[in-house]
C-alpha cells in the first residue's frame, strides 16, 4: 500500500525536534539536507514550515552578513507555547463573558412577552386592529376618486381632450370646406366617403 504522507503540523513537530536534539543553529540550506534523510520532511516544504514557525514564534532567525540562520531552543518553544495558551485562555473568558452578556440580554427581552391570557388577549387585538386597518385602507383606495386633488387632475385631463377633440373637429371641417371649392363635392358626398359622422359637431 501507498505510504501515507506527512501532514502540516507533523512536519512542524519534526523540525522542531531537529532544533531541540542538536540545540544546534542552521541555515535554510542546511535543513533542506537534513530535514529528508533524518525526519522524512521533503526538501521542498523545509523553507514553508519552517517560515510557518518562524511567525508562530516557535524558531528565532536572524541575519548575518548575507545569510539567515535559524535556531530554537526548548526554553523557547515552552513559552512560545505558554504564550498561545494564554492567548486562547483570554479569547475563551472573553467569548464566554459576552454568552453570558447575550444570555441576560435574552432573559431580560422576555419580560413582558410570557404566554399569559392578557398577552394572548392583547395579540389578538392587535391582530383584529391589523386587519381593520387594511378593510380601511381598501375602503379609502375606493373612494379615491373624491380625493380633490386626484378630481382636479381628471378634470385638467379632461379639458385637455376637449381642446384637442375640438381642434380636430375644425380642421374637419376646414378640409371639407377646401374640398367642397376645389372639387365641387357636395358634403354628403365627403362625409360618406371619409366616414365623418353627419352630426359631427364641437363639444361644449
Amino acid at each position: 500500500s501507498k505510504k501515507k504522507g506527512l501532514s502540516f503540523e507533523e512536519k512542524r513537530a519534526r523540525m522542531m525536534e531537529i532544533f531541540f536534539e542538536t540545540k544546534d543553529v542552521f541555515q535554510l540550506k542546511d535543513l533542506e539536507k537534513i530535514a529528508p534523510k533524518e525526519k522524512g520532511i521533503t526538501s521542498m516544504s523545509v523553507k514553508e514550515i519552517l517560515q510557518s514557525l518562524v511567525d508562530d514564534g516557535m524558531v528565532d532567525t536572524d541575519r548575518i552578513g548575507t545569510s539567515n540562520y535559524f535556531w530554537a531552543f526548548p526554553s523557547k518553544a515552552l513559552h512560545a507555547r505558554k504564550r498561545k495558551l494564554q492567548e486562547l485562555e483570554s479569547q475563551f473568558a472573553e467569548s464566554s463573558q459576552k454568552k453570558e452578556a447575550l444570555e441576560k440580554s435574552i432573559e431580560k427581552s422576555k419580560i413582558g412577552r410570557e404566554d399569559t391570557a392578557d398577552r394572548a388577549a392583547l395579540l389578538k387585538e392587535l391582530a383584529a386592529l391589523r386587519q381593520k386597518k387594511e378593510q380601511l385602507k381598501t375602503e379609502i383606495d375606493k373612494y379615491r376618486e373624491c380625493d380633490p386633488d386626484v378630481v382636479e387632475e381628471m378634470r385638467q385631463s379632461n379639458q385637455v381632450a376637449k381642446e384637442a377633440a375640438n381642434r380636430w373637429t375644425d380642421n374637419i371641417f376646414s378640409i371639407k370646406s377646401w374640398a367642397k371649392r376645389k372639387f365641387g363635392f357636395e358634403e354628403s358626398r365627403i362625409d360618406k366617403g371619409f366616414g365623418i359622422p353627419e352630426d359631427l359637431d364641437y363639444i361644449d
